[in-house]
């Protein structure tokens, strides 16, 4: 069973709810929603830019100007 994230995810560059650098000195805990799982991410880790985010009732995808398209689906299927 494969547990790497995406790039789109699991770069750790940029935190993917609010954009921002991680370790940066006002790097806010993410929301509780976030924490478990049902707010999708917003922002790409590898390059910080908005991603553009459709949410559905059976998951949601997320894509990246830069770097793809990732879906809740193949998350879960990982």
């Amino acid at each position: 069973m494969a547990t790497e994230l995406p790039d789109l995810l699991g770069a750790g560059v940029y935190n993917v709810h609010n954009g921002t650098l991680i370790g940066d000195a006002v790097d806010p805990a993410p929301p509780t929603i976030a924490q478990l799982g049902l707010r999708p991410p917003r922002f790409c880790a590898a390059c910080g830019r908005k991603m553009a985010v459709q949410v559905r009732p059976n998951g949601w995808w997320a894509k990246c100007s830069r770097h793809g398209v990732v879906d809740s689906a193949e998350l879960a299927a990982t």
